[in-house]
């Protein structure tokens, strides 16, 4: 009898599993109005820390990047980013990759990916809702 495949099996921890998805729209919009923006030069990403539960991952690679061959690839670049450099913490990744990032080497884009996912936000203080709409009237 022939055995199926011989290759050794995914570790669980290193897999990217369903609950690990940033999937609603809504849940989008709140990474982009309450979490943290950093920029490279490859891709842009957001990041906000949750009370609970797995590292969660979405990816928004729009139509200006190319055509959906161009964005799946970013997709699964980024997917495979995450998988090998999952945080710890429970916090949302959202990612926006750019065109640049289909002509960079891996070892290049998980390089950015590692950087801006260690900026570290809580060094960062972010002005409160108030102070951001409080206007100085020019005298």
């Amino acid at each position: 009898m022939i055995s199926k495949s011989s290759s050794p099996q995914t570790p669980k921890a290193a897999r990217f599993l369903a609950g690990e998805h940033v999937r609603k729209r809504a849940e989008f919009e709140l990474v982009y109005k309450t979490g943290f923006k950093r920029s490279g030069r490859l891709m842009t990403m957001f990041t906000r820390e949750r009370e609970a539960g797995p590292a969660r991952l979405g990816i928004a690679a729009t139509r200006k990047m190319g055509a959906a061959v161009e964005r799946n690839r970013a997709k699964r670049l980024v997917r495979e980013l995450f998988r090998h450099n999952k945080p710890a913490a429970a916090v949302d990744v959202v990612v926006v990759p750019r065109r640049e990032m289909l002509e960079a080497a891996y070892d290049r884009i998980e390089a950015e990916f590692r950087s801006l996912l260690s900026r570290n936000p809580s060094t960062r203080t972010r002005p409160s809702e108030d102070a951001r709409s409080f206007r100085v009237s020019p005298q």
